[in-house]
């Protein structure tokens, strides 16, 4: 079993070409070594809704969906402080909040939620009761998105959404790269990368990349046999460099550039601003990857449900369509766009 293999060598490459094709859940997610199927292919994966990106309006597709309920933290933070919190220290409560959920031991949080609520429900106090409720619903909800159906990290719909691109040996440029997780999948597609991930909180660099697992296995290319192979963090050459990406003195020298859950952060007045900070690093003939959530009614709801976790900064969910267009707009040609469970994803080339 996978779990096993895991369990016997933690710190290890507990994979092997011998398990491609196989799943399997532990306790903080899901391993997946499989492909779709043609079935499973036309379920997940929707790509190339828009023939022609000239022809398309904002009055065809609408403005994104702003999330407007926010954490607690960011709600008495303001109140302390009697102003707006700043973009920085709201990314900073983020990335600890959302972090502490990718560290639990799923199956034993759920069990203690339930068995907290029950506690709660012999109190006879609702405000309890409240509170346990709501924390079942939480981690029966994190269950379910990132273990059961995988819909963070989500490796086929990733593969699906950047395969096809014309690199070898690539310089990928990983703008807000928080654990880093895409540009490790991109790294074992198209093999001897050098990956350079930014982040301006430290906290990115030296917790959530670090605590990244090591043994979580990334499926990808082997150079020398065109066959399939399987990779790990340790595998990959990669720099992380902690900066505002204002500041990056870098010249037009990476093959892509790359950015996850960026854009949906900025309202329309800064939009192009984020378009330009992937176009000024790219060589000639390079490629802008691109992903943002899905606007869904079940994403909205999540949102609502996991605040306290998530709504620390100014956030958009946006359909593809709306994605693109801002893309667009902003001086890129879309190469192949689609949407998979809980994301959107672009490829582009600068005109």
């Amino acid at each position: 079993m996978l779990e096993e293999a895991i369990r016997s060598e933690p710190n290890a490459s507990p994979f092997d070409e011998s398990h491609i094709g196989k799943t399997e859940l532990i306790n903080q997610y899901r391993i997946d070594l499989r492909h779709y199927s043609e079935k499973e292919y036309n379920k997940f994966v929707t790509m190339n809704t828009v023939k022609d990106w000239s022809q398309l309006t904002w009055k065809d597709v609408r403005k994104p969906y702003e999330v407007k309920t926010y954490s607690k933290d960011r709600i008495t933070w303001e109140k302390n402080h009697a102003k707006e919190m700043d973009p920085h220290t709201s990314w900073t409560f983020f990335n600890k909040a959302f972090h502490e959920w990718f560290q639990k031991d799923v199956p034993a949080e759920m069990q203690e939620a339930k068995k907290q609520f029950f506690s709660s429900i012999r109190s006879f106090k609702p405000s309890q009761v409240k509170q346990a409720l709501g924390d079942v619903v939480k981690i029966q909800l994190w269950n379910y998105v990132h273990r059961m159906q995988d819909g963070i990290w989500d490796p086929r719909g990733k593969r699906a959404l950047f395969e096809g691109l014309d690199v070898k040996h690539p310089r990928i440029l990983f703008l807000g790269a928080a654990e880093g997780y895409e540009a490790m999948q991109l790294a074992a597609m198209y093999p001897e990368a050098e990956v350079v991930m930014v982040d301006y909180d430290e906290y990115c660099k030296t917790t959530r990349f670090a605590d990244f697992p090591d043994s979580y296995p990334f499926l990808g290319e082997n150079p020398a046999t065109g066959s399939q192979k399987i990779y790990y963090k340790n595998d990959f050459n990669i720099e992380y460099v902690v900066d505002d990406i204002r500041n990056l003195d870098y010249g037009k020298e990476f093959d892509i550039v790359l950015s996850v859950g960026l854009l949906e952060h900025f309202p329309d007045e800064y939009k192009h601003e984020v378009v330009d900070w992937h176009r000024k690093f790219l060589k000639d003939g390079g490629y802008v990857v691109m992903t943002t959530p899905r606007s869904q009614v079940r994403s909205k709801l999540y949102y609502q449900i996991m605040a306290d976790v998530m709504n620390h900064t100014y956030r958009e969910l946006m359909t593809v369509e709306q994605m693109g267009l801002y893309m667009y707009e902003n001086g890129l040609d879309i190469l192949r766009h689609g949407y998979i469970k809980v994301h959107n994803g672009i490829i582009a080339k600068p005109r």
